[in-house]
């Protein structure tokens, strides 16, 4: 019987059945590689109190060749490997990276295989210095650092090096199985973001919606449901994506906001209008369906919900046909600014509860704007009230 060698995601087998048979994996609590073999009968695990995927795979090797037992509990394993970025970013990749939203995991991804590249995998992490962090920025904004090759904003950057704190810092707040800090101190703890002076924030205003909504109808209905239901709740378009038919309830006229589509994890129920209510008719209409299936259904498989790539082809469709002007900064994220700017004159913990928003100070910060009209409107009621 010839030895056989077993290789997947959840783990690596080597050796033969009923003979020396050896099995490694990863522990889901801990992420530390388990091995696994029989003694007499008797199916033994032990600890090998390392995430080293090569090492782990070459110990089962050993292992199961007949070679001396793995020292599973001595001196070869008693002290922690120092630990490297490689390492870092492996272990925060699969114990927080997975609590994100599918956008920030995507950016986790991204960016660890840009920093990765950038610092060396095999560097120490305290070794990380203000030099590194001013080239990063320098090489970053010039685009011979990151995905596309091209420069980017402040904003990018920051979004980057904040990716890459939040990394440092949990690491400073976790331990090993020793007990041991993985990383004493963040190294890089002080140093300053740089942050966009005037970052571009455009409120769509009033005719540039009206003039999308008449071209909805030739763009997609489900673009016209998404414009109507953005619009009309001032919520994200990833969230508006992901909504199904179990969150919306017609006849009290609200609509559920699920915990895990939304940017902030905060779940809510917020009321309808009359416009959304009547958009949301005629998708019935136009795509009736049983059961908790999406709003917003995918053109090639119905049963999930349209992809993001998808709502930003409208978008710009929509825009063409409009004979709108390519703007930077006017999108789907346009609307909610309109939806903040709109309800300025609501109390801000009624605005906050109906966008979603946590922070008042995000809408004051990022979304609200007022517009001539309401700066002239408040200077005409400061003279009647004087008067």
């Amino acid at each position: 019987m010839m030895a056989r060698t077993k290789r997947s995601r959840r783990g690596y087998s080597a050796g033969e059945w009923g003979r020396n048979r050896v099995r490694v994996f990863p522990d889901p609590k801990t992420g530390l590689y388990q091995i696994e073999w029989r003694e007499n009968g008797r199916r033994l695990t032990r600890s090998l109190k390392h995430r080293d995927w090569t090492r782990a795979k070459n110990q089962a090797d050993e292992f199961a060749a007949g070679f001396e037992k793995p020292e599973l509990n001595g001196r070869k394993d008693a002290e922690p490997e120092p630990l490297t970025l490689g390492t870092l970013f492996e272990i925060y990749g699969e114990e927080v990276t997975p609590t994100k939203g599918l956008s920030s995991r995507q950016h986790d991804a991204t960016a660890t295989k840009m920093f990765l590249g950038f610092l060396g995998r095999h560097r120490h992490p305290a070794t990380l210095s203000q030099r590194d962090w001013d080239r990063f920025i320098r090489m970053r904004r010039a685009g011979t650092v990151g995905p596309s090759g091209r420069p980017v904003s402040d904003r990018m950057v920051e979004h980057d090096l904040r990716f890459l704190i939040s990394v440092l810092n949990w690491a400073s707040r976790s331990r090993d199985e020793w007990g041991n800090r993985l990383l004493e101190s963040n190294p890089l703890r002080g140093l300053k973001v740089p942050m966009e002076k005037n970052p571009t924030r455009v409120v769509l205003s009033e005719e540039e919606y009206h003039a999308l909504l008449e071209v909805s109808q030739q763009v997609d209905w489900r673009f016209r449901v998404a414009l109507v239901l953005a619009h009309e709740t001032g919520h994200r378009i990833g969230a508006i994506r992901k909504l199904h038919w179990g969150d919306i309830d017609l006849a009290r006229e609200t609509i559920r906001w699920r915990s895990e589509n939304e940017k902030t994890g905060y779940e809510h129920v917020t009321p309808l209008t009359d416009e959304a209510v009547a958009v949301l008719e005629e998708a019935r209409e136009r795509n009736p369906v049983t059961g908790d299936a999406p709003v917003l259904p995918s053109s090639r498989n119905p049963s999930v919900n349209v992809g993001v790539w998808m709502a930003r082809h409208w978008w710009e469709r929509a825009e063409r046909l409009a004979g709108l002007e390519p703007k930077r900064g006017r999108g789907w994220h346009s609307l909610r600014r309109k939806f903040a700017s709109d309800l300025m004159d609501q109390p801000l913990k009624v605005l906050c509860e109906l966008g979603g928003w946590k922070s008042a100070k995000t809408v004051l910060q990022c979304y609200q704007r007022a517009d001539e009209g309401q700066l002239r409107q408040a200077l005409a009621n400061r003279r009647r009230a004087r008067t």
